[in-house]
């Protein structure tokens, strides 16, 4: 007889520590969906398409072919960019050499980038959060592919002591003024003074951006056109940056509370937190003395403006320049989605909330009716009136389930065009997260095999660049491996996991669910897993075993083990298909015969488990000891 169960796993569970999780068996035989046939074509073409990639670019040893030299704070976060995805594909399921080449391709990269000059005891020596925040997405992988490693345990701790005040020899942040020090930081401390070869690299780009100050005399301010090539504009240009930028902090630097987050998912070490939610409530505090609107520039002595005359506006990636809103806005929903996840505490996304409400009460209407808000504060006032930015209320609600930002995102404009699925890969190898948003709102009900062919197509596509591509790349720019990079793993993560990979400048994954089989994680070969809808208090999901033997695996709740189930239900498996636990539950552990799929509803209480990168099989003795150095004395001449 062909039926779904549910029970508690006790004598079939092979691990101890399986033993105490509801088990779900599964032996109803059924056709193979097309989209569990397309996650693993996918998976299996990318694993293909990553030894095409290394053969091309990479040495032996792991370093990447390119130039002997590199100048600037430019470079390192494009190079780490490139082999990003690579651990995060591992943690969905690709082979176990995925994770050996992450591992040999984050130590190669540092090692090559140190010896450019750019990073210091592995880290970037200085640079902004925005730049550091894209190069970090490598790390924060790492936890999820590998949390037993000393390697990537003992850099976190070391990066993290960089940024919440504990290094001596490093202050990056003031816990007394509850500030950061500078824009520009990193394992060289706070860069309190720019030097001309520290932009050498980035100045081309730059011509192409408004300039960052109104009132530098021979420098017209106009949109999109700056010399910074010409030396005399460079010159005037650095003088005013040190003069006013240099010092002090910027909303761009709550982007580093994702670092201290990673170090509390290794630790659960609560001073960690403590300095996530200090961080994110001083800003909120300068927002409300600010009347609302959140001031992008503090002197270093801790007051608002005091290095621009007073003026709120004006600081380094901030309200004038280079980008406006979208490194305000970014960061406070990256750090306010980080104090969510360590405190369960909804309040600390009203930062990010109030700015998006701030500028669509400032909304003008186009010819057509179309609300556009302003993305930039100039000294004449507020300017460059575009479309909301439609991410950023979709982010939110993917993670708060909220009606209040399901409202956020009903007032965006051109929704008809949502269900569209993309043909072009972003930076980062991102697909939209529109139509998956649609889909999970029951608005797109094709989406799944769609996105899946056209990541299938996609990395086809780039796999023919790579084969076409020159055979030296010596004099290629520090974008071109990123650009080539043949894993995309967003549709995966979107239609596996019940999520996104994550907010590009700095934030960590959040999702619905994840999985982990025989001691390591990610889904069996050739299980399809299909997250269809996300609610409050549930998400739906279906899967099909695809192989020719039963099979076993685990769901955990969230991405880090924040969501506990409190309940499961076998759909169309009439009343002996569900099931209400007697308490919580961190873990599910599911058996499938071969060829056989199920579907089930989870019920969720959600951020209510302690987050950390634990697996089913780790115990607080598993976790690696940091090694200590020794406390040498040097003999006196």
């Amino acid at each position: 007889m062909q039926e779904e169960t549910i029970t508690r796993n006790t004598e079939s569970a092979t691990n101890p520590a399986e033993r105490d999780m509801p088990l779900i068996q599964g032996s109803r035989k059924m056709q193979r969906p097309r989209w569990a046939e397309l996650e693993w074509v996918l998976m299996r073409n990318m694993e293909a398409a990553v030894d095409v990639f290394m053969d091309k670019y990479v040495r032996d040893d792991g370093t990447l072919r390119w130039r002997d030299y590199w100048p600037g704070m430019d470079g390192a976060d494009d190079a780490f960019e490139a082999f990003q995805n690579y651990p995060l594909f591992y943690a969905l399921g690709a082979s176990a050499r995925l994770l050996g080449l992450s591992h040999q391709q984050w130590d190669s990269v540092a090692w090559q980038w140190t010896e450019y000059g750019q990073l210091h005891q592995e880290f970037f020596l200085w640079y902004d959060w925005m730049h550091h925040g894209e190069g970090s997405l490598f790390l924060y992988y790492m936890g999820l592919a590998d949390p037993g490693s000393l390697k990537f345990l003992t850099r976190t701790l070391r990066f993290a002591a960089l940024y919440d005040g504990s290094d001596s020899a490093v202050q990056n942040y003031d816990p007394e003024k509850r500030m950061m020090l500078s824009p520009i930081n990193g394992s060289g401390g706070p860069r309190l003074r720019h030097s001309a070869e520290d932009w050498e690299t980035h100045r081309a780009v730059l011509d192409h951006y408004l300039p960052p100050f109104e009132d530098l005399p021979g420098i017209p301010f106009v949109m999109r056109r700056c010399d910074w090539s010409g030396d005399a504009t460079y010159r005037t240009i650095l003088a005013a940056i040190n003069e006013r930028m240099a010092a002090g902090d910027v909303p761009l630097n709550l982007n580093a509370t994702s670092l201290l987050t990673h170090a509390y998912l290794y630790t659960g070490d609560e001073r960690y937190r403590d300095r996530v939610v200090e961080y994110l409530d001083a800003w909120l505090e300068r927002t409300r003395l600010n009347g609302g609107i959140i001031p992008d520039n503090i002197g270093p002595d801790g007051v608002i403006g005091s290095r621009m005359e007073g003026k709120w506006w004006g600081g380094y990636y901030g309200w004038r320049w280079p980008h406006g809103a979208l490194t305000i806005i970014e960061p406070t929903l990256t750090a306010g989605i980080n104090a969510l996840l360590l405190t369960g505490d909804r309040r600390h996304l009203e930062l990010a909330r109030s700015q998006m409400d701030r500028l669509y009460d400032l909304h003008k209407l186009d010819e057509t009716g179309i609300p556009l808000v302003p993305q930039r504060h100039f000294d004449t006032g507020w300017a460059d009136y575009r479309p909301e930015n439609t991410k950023w209320p979709v982010y939110l609600w993917s993670v708060s389930q909220d009606g209040g930002d399901l409202a956020r995102i009903a007032r965006l404009p051109n929704q008809d065009t949502w269900s569209a699925v993309p043909t072009v890969v972003e930076k980062g190898n991102r697909m939209a997260i529109h139509p998956w948003y649609h889909y999970v709102q029951g608005l797109n009900p094709a989406y799944p095999e769609a996105i899946l062919e056209a990541n299938i197509a996609a990395v086809e596509e780039r796999v023919n660049d790579i084969k076409n591509d020159a055979d030296d790349v010596s004099g290629e720019d520090i974008h071109h491996w990123q650009d080539k990079n043949p894993v995309i793993c967003e549709a995966l993560v979107q239609l596996m996991l019940g999520g996104s990979t994550n907010i590009y400048h700095g934030g960590l994954m959040h999702t619905a669910l994840r999985y982990f089989h025989d001691g390591r994680p990610g889904l069996p070969r050739d299980v399809g897993a299909l997250v269809e809808a996300i609610a409050p208090d549930h998400v739906v999901v279906q899967y099909h075993n695809g192989s020719s033997d039963s099979c076993r695996f685990i769901i955990q709740g969230g991405c880090f083990g924040e969501h506990l189930f409190s309940a499961c239900q076998v759909l169309d498996a009439g009343e002996n298909g569900s099931r209400i636990f007697p308490q919580s539950s961190r873990w599910l552990a599911v058996e499938l015969d071969a060829g056989a799929g199920i579907r089930l509803r989870l019920d969720m209480q959600r951020y209510t488990g302690k987050p950390d990168y634990r697996t089913p099989w780790m115990e607080e003795k598993d976790w690696p000891q940091r090694i200590r150095q020794r406390q040498i004395e040097m003999d006196e001449a």
